[in-house]
């Protein structure tokens, strides 16, 4: 099936309100397509990430590998692909180049290729970084290309954009069931058509891409001292750094009760109420498949009320049902749960458009400070929580952690986004 052309940009001279027809115009025809297919390459992308844990149970036999080594595997996927994000965000800021997005899922695609051949850990570990190397590319990248689609609904932009990449992380349990468990290591080839779809999508976004930069930049978008015209705070270099750190302090926050729920809930669930393992994972289920829907709706919201209103009520809005939730009774635990998960993950995409409302002229930078490197501490909190378990006991960890919403309510100190409004 051919893809059609990349959309065109139309140029023409009118009054100030024919232009904001005309752009209104523009995002409706040309702009959707360049978004969807942008929220695609994340879902492949992170289908890849998604491939390296399915496997574990497949590896850990094939291989003879020890749950160290795999943590390992884990380590060195998380390390690249989030930590890095910001790394590679600010070279990019300076130097954008829109075929390194296809160039980064080429090293996934090697690194597809690596773990279904792989023949010892080591190899293993060395597939897994160029996956993380691929992914550290493309999450800057992908959310600098939904900054110029976006239009004036960056809110929902980013949301589609970020229900993409959790639809791809949610197929793991699927592709384990399905592909892994009956063909072994090998199946992981299988991943090498999520690369290549990918990689088909991105170079068709690519040249539509290099004209967004290149009229960004022509119009000064970008002048000297990293001083932009189309921000729409006014706000001195020390806020701005000042409301970055609270902002990844919080969103480190929200990934830290994130990755104990994710990881550790149902451990809670069997000791706590005796559950099987198969039925700890339908609250799990639960709360992953409304934070989907929150990010999606969070998005559409933020649009309306408010970047900052939508921060401070998604995740302080969640202190009543994290609080509660240790203490119910089995029955009020999966809806308490999916409303959990509702509001904590409504304002998951908005956080990243407000790091990009504080640096306009950073876009890469403050995408990755936002999705990569809190989301990668998120994981380190799970490793910590984890180890907390084991001195502590599960109990005591998820009734403790049931605070850490409570750094939402630091989201009032930020800046308003709506200052000129």
């Amino acid at each position: 099936m051919l893809l059609p052309d990349p959309p065109q940009e139309v140029t023409q001279v009118s009054s100030p309100a024919t232009e904001a027809r005309g752009s209104a115009a523009a995002a409706s025809l040309t702009v959707l397509p360049v978004l969807l297919a942008i929220s695609f390459v994340h879902m492949m992308n992170d289908s890849m990430q998604a491939v390296v844990p399915a496997l574990y149970t497949v590896l850990e036999k094939s291989l003879d590998l020890s749950y160290a080594q795999l943590g390992w595997i884990s380590f060195a996927l998380n390390m690249t692909s989030s930590v890095l994000q910001p790394v590679v965000g600010t070279y990019t800021d300076r130097t954008s180049k829109p075929y390194m997005l296809p160039f980064g899922m080429g090293l996934s695609l090697l690194g597809m290729v690596g773990i279904a051949l792989a023949p010892s850990f080591w190899v293993v570990l060395i597939a897994v970084l160029f996956i993380g190397f691929g992914s550290a590319i493309f999450h800057p990248e992908g959310s600098r290309v939904v900054y110029f689609a976006a239009g004036g609904k960056r809110g929902f932009a980013q949301s589609v954009y970020q229900v993409g990449g959790n639809a791809g992380s949610s197929l793991a349990p699927l592709m384990t069931l399905f592909v892994f468990v009956p063909l072994g290591q090998i199946g992981a080839l299988w991943g090498t058509l999520f690369a290549l779809a990918a990689i088909g999508a991105l170079l068709w976004v690519a040249p539509w891409y290099k004209r967004q930069l290149a009229d960004w930049k022509a119009k000064g978008a970008v002048k000297k001292g990293g001083r932009s015209v189309a921000s729409s705070l006014t706000l001195s270099r020390g806020r701005v750094a000042m409301a970055m750190g609270l902002l990844v302090f919080i969103v480190f926050g929200r990934s830290w009760y994130h990755a104990g729920i994710g990881n550790y809930y149902q451990f809670f669930l069997i000791e706590h109420y005796g559950l099987t393992a198969k039925q700890a994972q339908v609250p799990l289920f639960l709360f992953l498949l409304s934070g989907v829907l929150g990010t999606f709706f969070g998005g559409v919201m933020a649009d309306r009320i408010g970047l900052k209103k939508m921060i401070v009520l998604s995740i302080a809005g969640a202190v009543p049902f994290s609080l509660a939730l240790p203490y119910l009774p089995l029955e009020w635990v999966y809806p308490v749960i999916f409303v959990l998960g509702f509001i904590l993950l409504s304002g998951f995409s908005v956080a990243v458009v407000y790091a990009q409302h504080l640096m306009p002229t950073k876009v890469g930078m403050a995408s990755g400070l936002t999705t990569g490197l809190a989301f990668g501490m998120g994981a380190l909190g799970a490793v910590v929580l984890g180890k907390a378990a084991d001195v502590f006991g599960m109990v005591d960890v998820m009734r403790s952690i049931a605070f850490l919403p409570l750094i939402g309510l630091l989201a009032l100190l930020l800046p308003s986004d709506r200052r000129k409004a």
